[in-house]
């Protein structure tokens, strides 16, 4: 029976499917966690993008700068709701025109040295007393002012 027994085992098929599901089980599941993860952060992200475009939209009305915390906890709430745990920082930065942002405050290089050094005339455009890289200025601006409206979210991933 013994000497048999390698010979019977040769040709026996049966838990072949269990041992198979063994080895492919583990990278199936991976697959799949990552496909959620990937489909959670595509969701997540197409949420919180669109509660802070409603909410830059809103913060274009007149009178909107008195209601700057309401419109901020909107944003807080939606967001929290796919993922409870986050943290927002918001921030607004005006500009005169959509051109200006990002831009350089301007300045006369009387040396030529390509950057604004102490003593250099410069056109102070956010009001701040120094030369900045951006001129835009903290808050809602005014009348037909362009606003960047920017919101940090972090959140820890359903799978880190």
């Amino acid at each position: 029976m013994i000497a048999r027994l390698p010979a019977l085992l040769a040709g026996d098929t049966r838990g072949a499917a269990a041992i198979e599901f063994a080895f492919c089980a583990p990278l199936m599941l991976i697959g799949m966690m990552g496909v959620f993860d990937m489909g959670h952060n595509m969701y997540s992200a197409s949420i919180i993008q669109g509660a802070i475009q409603k909410a830059a939209r809103d913060s274009a009305l007149e009178g909107a700068e008195d209601r700057a915390s309401e419109l901020d906890d909107r944003v807080t709430r939606m967001v929290r709701e796919i993922a409870p745990g986050a943290e927002l920082e918001f921030k607004r930065t005006s500009y005169s025109s959509f051109s200006d942002i990002g831009q350089p405050e301007d300045w006369n290089d009387v040396n030529a040295n390509g950057s604004c050094d102490d003593g250099e005339p410069f056109e102070d455009a956010n009001g701040n007393g120094s030369w900045d890289t951006n001129m835009g200025r903290t808050g809602f601006g005014g009348a037909r002012d362009a606003v960047l409206y920017e919101v940090d979210v972090t959140y820890t991933r359903v799978f880190p």
